[in-house]
């Protein structure tokens, strides 16, 4: 394993690494925006640190120093703004899921005891009913869109541009604010129903151990271009893709959406992007499909098996058609938040695409893992970042057990949750929930999650993500979801199934089908197909066909028992 390390800049808290990349990085882009068709507006380092600081200003004046404050909205500049002026010098950051429904948002800012809430335009009505209700301690709102503050609203712009001048005319309040990096300052509910949901405490410290690891083994700079896709009220989007662009002085452009994500790479000239596995993995599909149409497929097989040997640069020159669909500038692809195919990593890196898999959870602030530049081994999450340690508990014949982490980036606990916490930390050990193995070089190979896999009457062991893995190959399947169903005349006897989440048009155009009856027939010859692959104990027995996406979080990981209760 490569253990060269880039070098980093030390720093203690958020507040601390603004100030020490403040100068540095000051006439840098921070955001690339578009206002409208071909009109961008873009944001300077120095200035997006100068409205954190006018805004830090404004939130103390009015009385929310000290107190819990939410964020709720897309992926946008405000957003990030808000979260660094709460964290930096006033109080705890609570960001809130974008998708949540009223009633459940309603009972996260009970259960959070917010008392301010910044937020974007379309979730203004609920949270004024909110507000009139006596919801919690909710009762200062403040929009990200209105540009000045109207019945009882405050502008998030106006308050930056008072907090400014408060600051011009001597106010230091936010400015000289002394941070704890070592108290919570962050809480995050996990992705679960609110009643089961945690919430996990974060520290500066937690965060900015993670920020300069990560920075360690990814060498990202100041001339990077970064996409903004996955949700910034998730740790992952927050620290991978927000506050690590702003670290290293990188600029920062926001996806419109999933299906505009291969134009919004070629509009920004993206050069660093984090997905979800399941978005790769469209590309792959899409992109295979092509060149079947144009019957170019065998070709290009036949110049990857050529060049398999050579360098990624050299790759890069020879399969730069690949490249451009990308928008041509694409240095480094990251996935995570669940498990990448082995295959689709290979055909990304065999096309000198730098695809790297990692791996971490929101209680571990979040990275554990992540493949670096020389040190790729593909169907693993890496070898652990530098200051983080790893370990397997009661790990079996095979060397798999549970994932256990130790580090400065494992969480403070759940917030009012002692049990649980106990529960999830011992003896510093954070209890992953996953089971994995760890190579003789220290590559990390998640096998699937603790609660999911299959037991079998023989004593097996099922785990459903490698099999949805084969199972998403097939020409045709959006998604797949493996689960155990016991057979009547032996509840103790599970069998393997399969519910496939299928595009129709493609099915039907790939396989010259037309009825349900055709398109059930072809694709049970496919599953028995990939039977064949595999001991008799794994075998699929039984197929649900569907065009009704999974049920999800928010990251793109199935809520696996939810899923279940609409098969049983």
């Amino acid at each position: 394993m490569n253990n060269n390390l880039n070098e980093v800049i030390e720093i203690s808290n958020l507040k601390d690494m603004l100030n020490k990349t403040r100068e540095l990085y000051a006439d840098n882009i921070a955001y690339k925006l578009r206002i409208e068709e071909n009109k961008y507006k873009t944001i300077s380092h120095l200035e997006a640190r100068k409205m954190i600081d006018g805004l830090g200003t404004a939130l103390i004046s009015i009385g929310l120093k000290d107190k819990k404050i939410a964020i709720i909205g897309e992926n946008r500049h405000e957003w990030e703004i808000a979260y660094l002026a709460i964290v930096c010098g006033v109080g705890t950051v609570v960001p809130l899921d974008k998708s949540l429904p009223e009633n459940e948002l309603r009972k996260l800012i009970e259960r959070s005891g917010v008392e301010a809430i910044v937020y974007s335009g379309k979730y203004e009505k609920q949270l004024k009913n909110m507000v009139l209700e006596g919801v919690g301690n909710l009762h200062v709102l403040i929009s990200m869109d209105t540009k000045t503050h109207k019945d009882g609203i405050y502008s998030e712009s106006e308050l930056i541009q008072v907090g400014n001048i408060q600051i011009e005319n001597g106010n230091r309040q936010f400015i000289d604010a002394q941070i704890n990096e070592d108290e919570m300052q962050i809480m995050l509910f996990t992705s679960g129903t609110t009643s089961e949901s945690k919430v996990v405490a974060l520290s500066h410290k937690n965060i900015c151990e993670n920020l300069m690891d990560m920075a360690r083994v990814i060498d990202i700079n100041q001339n990077d271009r970064i996409l903004s896709f996955l949700p910034v009220h998730h740790v992952f989007g927050c620290t991978v893709g927000f506050l690590f662009s702003l670290y290293k002085g990188a600029q920062t452009s926001f996806c419109d959406g999933i299906k505009y994500i291969v134009p919004n790479l070629n509009e920004y000239k993206i050069t660093f992007a984090c997905f979800v596995p399941a978005i790769y993995e469209n590309m792959y599909k899409n992109i295979i499909k092509k060149l079947e149409k144009e019957n170019k497929l065998e070709a290009f097989n036949q110049l990857i098996e050529k060049y398999k040997d050579a360098s990624l640069e050299e790759k890069k020159e020879v399969f730069k058609d690949i490249h451009n669909i990308f928008g041509g500038s694409i240095r480094i692809f990251i996935s995570g938040a669940a498990a990448l195919d082995k295959k689709v990593e290979e055909w990304f890196r065999s096309v000198g695409l730098d695809l790297r898999q990692g791996y971490g959870l929101t209680e571990t602030s979040p990275v554990v893992a992540v493949e670096r530049k020389d040190c790729i081994r593909p169907g693993s999450i890496g070898p652990r970042l530098p200051h983080v340690e790893v370990k397997i508990d009661n790990p079996d014949d095979d060397g798999m057990g549970e994932l256990l982490v130790k580090g400065p980036n494992v969480m403070l606990g759940y917030f009012g949750n002692e049990e649980a916490t106990k529960e999830a930390i011992v003896d510093g050990w954070f209890h992953t929930g996953d089971l994995a193995t760890i190579d003789e070089d220290g590559y990390i190979f998640i096998k699937g999650r603790k609660k999911s896999v299959i037991v079998l009457k023989n004593g097996k062991n099922i785990f459903p993500e490698e099999m949805e893995n084969l199972v998403n190959r097939i020409q045709g399947v959006k998604e797949s979801f493996i689960y155990g169903k016991s057979i009547k005349k032996d509840k103790d006897d599970i069998k393997i199934h399969v519910k496939i989440v299928i595009d129709k048009e493609i099915v039907k155009l790939a396989y010259k089908v037309e009825s349900d009856d055709e398109i059930r027939e072809v694709l049970s010859k496919k599953i028995k197909e990939i039977n064949n692959t595999m001991p008799l104990y794994k075998s699929i027995r039984g197929i649900l066909i569907t065009e009704e996406p999974l049920i999800k979080t928010t990251t793109g990981k199935t809520k696996r028992q939810e899923e279940l209760k609409t098969i049983e």
